[in-house]
C-alpha cells in the first residue's frame, strides 16, 4: 500500500510539475516580448546593414511597445555575428539581421563557416533590398549598357573591371554579366569600392559594379557615368536609369536584407515578429529613409525569405563554379 501511495504521488508530482512548467511557457509566448530584444548586425557599425538595422529597430521598438537594442558584432565577413546569434536561446529576445553575403554567397565560398544556414535559423521576413549600379569612366565611350556591351566585344580581354573585394557580391555581379553576355574582362579586386573608385574616376578601370548607396554621391557629382542598375526594374532611388535586365533579359543582381532568429523560434513568436516587421516596413517615414540610403522596404511572409535564399544559392552557385572563384 505504501508502495502504490508513493507511485500515485509521485506521478502526481510530475503532472503539477509539467502543468506548471507548460503554465509558465505558454503565457511566456503569449505575453511576447516582455523585455528588449536584441538585433545582432553582424557587420561594423556605419555599414550599410548598420544602417538599415537602425533604422527597422526603432520604428519595430514602437510597434512592439519593447525597445529593440542594434548589437554590431563585427569579424570573419559576417560569420562572428551570426553564429552568436545561431547559438543564442531560441526565445525571441536574440535575432540577427543578415545579408546575402552572410546566407547565401558565404557559405558557398567558405566551406568552413561553423553553421548552417537552413538548419540553424529561423527565417522570419525578407526585410528590404538594395541594387547596384553599373558605371564607367566619363572618358568611356559607353553612353549606354549596349554601347558598354559592343566595347567589350570588340576589346577581348583587354579592359578591366574593378570590385570591392574577390567573392563580394559587386565582383559576383560583374562575373555574371559577362557569363550571360560572353564578355571576356579582367578582374582588378581592391579593398572596398573606396579604393577602386579614384581608379575609376581616372580611366584606369573601364568598368564597375558597386552599391547604389556608395555611388550615387559620385553619380551626382559628375564623377563618373552610370548606365544601368541591378533590380529588375527602376528603382525610386534613381529613377531615370534602365535596369540592366533591358539589356540582358533576366539579368538581376540585389543585396538582400532578412531577419533571422535561432533554429526552433515558437511558432506564435515568428507570426508575431513577422507581422510587427510588415506593419513596420509599411511606415512611410521608415520607407523615405531607407530610400534616402539606397534600399527598398521589402516585406512578406517568412517563406518569402526562405525561397529568396534558395533561389540566390542557385544562382551565385552557378556564377562561382562558372567562373572558379576561390577565396584562396
Amino acid at each position: 500500500m505504501k508502495s502504490l501511495i508513493q507511485k500515485l504521488s509521485a506521478g502526481l508530482l510530475c503532472s503539477l510539475t509539467i502543468g506548471v512548467a507548460h503554465a509558465q511557457t505558454a503565457p511566456a509566448t503569449q505575453d511576447y516580448p516582455t523585455r528588449p530584444i536584441k538585433l545582432i548586425v553582424p557587420f561594423p557599425a556605419g555599414g550599410a546593414t548598420d544602417i538599415v538595422s537602425r533604422a527597422v529597430a526603432q520604428h519595430l521598438g514602437t510597434e512592439l511597445g519593447q525597445s529593440v537594442v542594434v548589437d554590431n558584432r563585427a569579424g570573419a565577413a559576417g560569420v562572428i555575428g551570426s553564429e552568436a546569434a545561431a547559438r543564442s536561446p531560441a526565445d525571441g529576445y536574440t535575432l540577427v539581421l543578415t545579408t546575402s553575403s552572410t546566407h547565401t554567397i558565404g557559405p558557398l565560398l567558405n566551406k568552413n563557416i561553423p553553421y548552417s544556414t537552413t538548419k540553424d535559423f529561423t527565417p522570419i521576413i525578407y526585410l528590404a533590398s538594395s541594387p547596384q549600379v553599373v558605371i564607367v569612366p566619363l572618358s568611356s565611350p559607353a553612353k549606354s549598357m549596349q554601347e558598354l556591351i559592343d566595347y567589350i566585344r570588340k576589346n577581348p580581354g583587354k579592359l578591366n573591371f574593378g570590385s570591392a573585394g574577390t567573392g563580394g557580391i559587386p565582383h559576383l555581379s560583374s562575373e555574371r554579366f559577362l557569363s550571360m553576355t560572353g564578355l571576356k574582362m579582367t578582374h582588378v579586386p581592391y579593398k572596398g569600392t573606396a579604393l577602386a573608385m579614384p581608379d575609376l574616376m581616372a580611366g584606369r578601370l573601364d568598368m564597375m559594379f558597386d552599391s547604389i548607396a556608395s555611388a550615387l554621391p559620385h553619380i551626382r557629382d559628375g564623377k563618373v557615368r552610370a548606365l544601368a542598375v541591378t533590380s529588375p526594374t527602376r528603382t525610386p532611388v534613381a529613377p531615370d536609369l534602365p535596369p540592366l535586365s533591358e539589356t540582358v533579359p533576366g539579368y538581376e543582381s540585389l543585396t538582400w536584407f532578412g531577419v533571422f532568429g535561432p533554429a526552433n523560434l515558437p511558432p506564435t513568436v515568428v507570426t508575431k515578429l513577422n507581422e510587427a516587421l510588415n506593419k513596420t516596413l509599411k511606415n512611410q517615414a521608415l520607407q523615405e529613409q531607407l530610400a534616402k540610403n539606397g534600399f527598398e522596404a521589402a516585406g512578406g511572409s517568412p517563406s518569402t525569405l526562405s525561397d529568396k535564399m534558395v533561389k540566390e544559392t542557385a544562382i551565385w552557385k552557378k556564377v562561382i563554379e562558372d567562373g572558379k572563384i576561390t577565396l584562396d
